[in-house]
C-alpha cells in the first residue's frame, strides 16, 4: 500500500490545494493516498486545514480492505483499530456556558467529502424508492448499534441521552436520559419529569438526524459521528418530500443529489447571486406547501364514491398537481448549473435598493471631478476642454472627489462625472439610479475602475438615460455581470470591459447602446439580452468569453421579443457560439420558465404533449385529458374526472423537465425577427460556430 501511495503521490503533485473543491472523483483517490502516505511516513496528517482529517477518518482503511479482500462493496471497509480520533471537537462561541458535553465537529465537511460519501457508500446507484433502504444499509454497517452518548438536539433544547439501540430501518434510535439531567434550553424550562414524558410519548425513540455524537478522544465513534452527519445533511439539504413519488427510471444520485449538493456549496461559497438564492428558497417553500396541500387532498378522496364533491376535489387536485409540476420545473432550472446560467431568473433585485435623487431643489447642475492628484497640464487641459464648456452658465457647481464611487453617490439628475487618468479601486457595487454621465478624461486604458471585493454586481443602472465613455472596468471576485441594465437606457462608448463572470446584462424592457467597446474574459456570455429589451451593438469586439452574445427568446404573453441591432462587430475566440439563442424545445413553448409554459418541458420530438406532468390520476388513461382543463370548462373536467377510477396515485413519467438540454448550430438565425439590423459583423474562431440555438 505504501508503494501505491507513493506512486499516487508522485502522479498527483501537480494538483494544488486551491483546486480541491473542483477536483473530480477520480482525483479524490489520489488525495486520500497522499494523506495516508504522509501519515504513515511522517505522522503528518494536517494538509491544507483540519478538514482533510475528516476525509481520512471516513475513508482510512478503504485500500487495505481492497487489497485484502478484493471486495468493493459498500462501507464494510471500516474497522475499529484506531490510535485516536481524527475529528475535531466542536468549538463553542467564546463566553458561552453550556451544561452539556462537547460533540464532534462534522458540519464543515468539504464538497468532495460529502460527494464521495453519498456516491460511493450511502446511495450508490439507487432509485428514488430505494433511498431509505440504501441509507439504512449504510448506517447499519457504520453506526455503533448501542452504548454511545449523544445530544438530542431540537430547536428548543439540547439534552444528553444514551443510545440503547438503533432501528436502522426507520432511521431512529432508542434512547434513555442520562441522569442527572444535562440539558441546554432555548426559551423554556425543562425538568427531568417533563423530558421522560416527552420521550415516552415517542416510544423512547428519536430520529437519528436529531442526534449529535458526544466527542470521544479514543476515535471509537468517529465513523458513527460522520455517518449521522451525512444522514442529517442529506435530509436537511438534499432530500425533498416529493422525491420518493418519482418513478424508478433514473439514478437518484446523478439526477438529484449531485446538482443539489453543488448548488448548496455554490451558495455557501458566494458563487450565486443573493437575489437568486432568495428566489430559490422561496420556490422551495412554495413547492413544499403545494405538495402538502396536494397530499392532504389526495388522501381525503374516497376511492369508491361518484359524488359531485369528489369530482370537484379531483379537479382541484389536478390543478394543484399542475402547479406542483411548474414549481418543480423551476427548481430544476435553479439546481442545474447550465440551465441556471442560460435561463437566469427574473425576480432578482439589488439588495441595496437605491432610490433616484432627482434634480437638485436649487436647480443647479453638478460637475464631479474624480482624481487623487493631477499635474498642472492636466488641470489646464481639463479646464479648457471640459469644465469651461460645461460651466458656461451660472447654475453649475464643481465638486472634487478621490474615487468614482463617492462621486456617483452624491450625483443628482443631469450631473456629469469626469474621471481623470488613474487606477481607482472600489469595494462596493456602483448603482446608477439617475440620468448621469460618467466619462474618462483620457484613453480607456488610462482611466481604470477596478472592483475587488465580492458582490452581486459591478455596475447596476436603473437611470432613465445613463452615459458611460472612455473607461476601463476590471471585475474581480464577482457573482453577477460587470454591467447590469435593469431599467432605463445606458449609452456606452469606447469602454473596455474585463469581465470575471458574465459580461453585460440587458434586462426586460431595458435599453443598451454599446458602440466601439471591447469586452472579454466572461465565464458566461459577453452580452446577455432578455426578452422585451432593446439592444444596439455597433463596432464592438466581443471575445474570449464562454459565448459571445446570448439572446433569451422565451417571452411570455406579457413580454415582447428583444429588438437587436448588430453592425460591424468582431466576435471571435469564444469558447461556445458567437451568438446563441435560448428557446423552448417546441414552437408552442415560448413562455419564460417562471410562467405557465414551464409545464410543457423539453422532451424528445415524439414525446406526448403533457408527458412531463405525470398525471395525478387513476389507472385510467382518460385522466390525462383532465390536465388540459381550465376553470371556464370545469364541468367537462369534472365529467372526465368522474369517468376515471378514484384511486389516485402520484405517478411520474420520465420528466421532460429533467431531460438533458441540448444546443445545435444553425445557419438561418440571422433571419430571425429579433434582429432589426444585422450586417457587417465578423465571426472568427468561435469554438462551436458562429450561430447556435440552445433548447431547454
Amino acid at each position: 500500500m505504501e508503494q501505491e501511495a507513493l506512486a499516487t503521490h508522485s502522479a498527483g503533485t501537480s494538483n494544488t490545494g486551491s483546486d480541491m473543491t473542483d477536483i473530480m472523483v477520480v482525483d479524490l483517490e489520489s488525495f486520500v493516498h497522499v494523506e495516508l502516505d504522509m501519515e504513515n511516513n511522517n505522522g503528518i496528517s494536517e494538509v491544507g486545514n483540519n478538514l482533510s482529517g475528516l476525509n481520512e477518518a471516513l475513508f482510512l482503511n478503504e485500500e487495505e480492505d481492497e487489497d485484502e479482500s478484493g471486495d468493493d462493496s459498500g462501507t464494510d471497509h471500516f474497522n475499529s483499530e484506531k490510535s485516536g480520533t481524527r475529528l475535531q471537537r466542536s468549538e463553542r462561541p467564546a463566553g458561552e456556558n453550556s451544561n452539556v458535553p462537547d460533540t464532534f465537529q462534522t458540519s464543515h465537511l468539504l464538497f468532495y467529502e460529502r460527494f464521495r460519501a453519498y456516491q460511493d457508500y450511502m446511495l450508490g446507484d439507487c432509485k428514488p424508492s430505494e433511498v431509505k433502504a440504501f441509507t439504512a444499509d449504510y448506517l447499519e454497517k457504520v453506526v455503533e448499534p448501542c452504548d454511545w452518548l449523544a445530544l438530542w438536539s431540537t430547536d428548543v433544547f439540547d439534552v444528553l441521552v444514551e443510545v440503547c439501540d438503533v432501528d436502522f430501518k426507520d432511521l431512529k434510535a432508542c434512547v434513555r436520559l442520562v441522569l442527572p439531567l444535562q440539558c441546554d434550553t432555548r426559551g423554556c424550562d425543562l425538568t427531568e419529569e417533563a423530558m421522560k414524558v416527552l420521550l415516552g410519548a415517542s416510544g423512547d425513540k428519536v430520529p437519528l438526524q436529531q442526534l449529535q455524537v458526544v466527542y470521544v478522544l479514543s476515535g471509537d465513534f468517529d465513523q458513527t459521528a460522520l455517518a449521522v452527519e451525512h444522514l442529517r445533511f442529506f435530509y436537511d439539504h438534499i432530500w425533498r418530500q416529493w422525491d420518493e413519488e418519482d418513478e424508478d427510471d433514473f439514478d437518484y444520485f446523478v439526477r438529484c443529489v449531485e446538482p443539489r449538493l453543488r448548488l448548496y456549496y455554490d451558495i455557501l461559497e458566494d458563487r450565486v447571486p443573493a437575489g437568486l438564492v432568495a428566489e430559490y428558497q422561496s420556490l422551495l417553500q412554495s413547492c413544499s406547501q403545494c405538495f402538502q396541500q396536494f397530499t392532504v387532498l389526495r388522501s381525503g378522496l374516497s376511492t369508491d364514491s361518484d359524488s359531485e364533491l369528489d369530482n370537484v376535489s379531483m379537479v382541484e387536485g389536478l390543478q394543484l398537481y399542475d402547479q406542483l409540476e411548474t414549481l418543480r420545473r423551476k427548481l430544476h432550472i435553479f439546481e442545474n448549473p447550465l440551465l441556471r446560467y442560460v435561463l437566469g431568473y427574473k425576480g432578482n433585485v439589488p439588495q441595496q435598493c437605491v432610490q433616484s435623487r432627482g434634480p437638485r431643489a436649487s436647480g443647479v447642475k453638478g460637475v464631479h471631478v474624480v482624481t487623487a492628484s493631477c499635474s498642472s497640464m492636466q488641470l489646464q487641459s481639463l479646464l479648457s476642454d471640459r469644465l469651461l464648456p460645461l460651466c458656461c452658465s451660472e447654475d453649475t457647481e464643481i465638486q472634487f472627489h478621490r474615487d468614482p464611487l463617492s462621486a456617483v453617490e452624491v450625483c443628482h439628475e443631469g450631473d456629469v462625472v469626469i474621471v481623470l487618468p488613474g487606477v481607482y479601486t472600489v469595494s462596493r457595487s456602483i448603482f446608477l439610479p439617475d440620468s448621469i454621465t460618467i466619462e474618462g478624461f483620457g484613453l480607456p486604458d488610462e482611466v481604470v475602475i477596478e472592483k475587488k471585493n465580492k458582490g452581486d454586481s459591478f455596475v447596476e443602472s436603473t437611470g432613465a438615460n445613463v452615459s458611460l465613455s472612455n473607461i476601463k472596468f476590471i471585475q474581480h471576485d464577482a457573482i453577477e455581470g460587470i454591467l447590469c441594465v435593469r431599467q432605463g437606457t445606458v449609452h456606452m462608448e469606447n469602454c473596455v470591459l474585463q469581465c470575471e463572470t458574465t459580461g453585460v446584462i440587458v434586462r426586460n424592457s431595458a435599453r443598451l447602446t454599446m458602440n466601439m467597446c471591447d469586452l472579454y474574459g466572461s465565464k458566461g456570455a459577453g452580452v446577455e439580452i432578455y426578452p422585451g429589451s432593446v439592444c444596439s451593438l455597433v463596432g464592438n469586439g466581443i471575445h474570449h468569453c464562454k459565448d459571445g452574445i446570448l439572446i433569451k427568446d422565451f417571452a411570455d404573453e406579457l413580454d415582447v421579443m428583444p429588438s437587436i441591432t448588430m453592425e460591424n462587430n468582431v466576435i471571435h475566440n469564444n469558447e461556445g457560439y458567437g451568438v446563441i439563442l435560448v428557446k423552448a424545445n417546441s414552437g408552442e413553448q415560448q413562455g419564460v420558465p417562471a410562467d405557465r409554459s414551464e409545464e410543457e418541458p423539453t422532451g424528445p420530438a415524439d414525446s406526448q404533449p403533457g408527458g412531463s406532468a405525470a398525471l395525478l390520476s387513476s389507472s385510467s388513461s382518460a385522466q390525462s385529458e383532465s390536465t388540459e382543463a381550465r376553470p371556464d370548462s370545469e364541468s367537462s373536467s369534472t365529467d372526465a374526472a368522474s369517468s376515471s377510477g378514484r384511486k389516485w396515485h402520484f405517478s411520474r413519467q420520465l420528466s421532460r423537465s429533467k431531460e438533458p438540454s441540448c444546443s445545435r448550430a444553425v445557419q438561418d438565425l440571422m433571419q430571425h425577427q429579433i434582429f432589426v439590423s444585422i450586417q457587417g459583423n465578423q465571426f472568427r474562431r468561435n469554438g462551436m460556430g458562429d450561430f447556435g440555438t440552445f433548447f431547454y
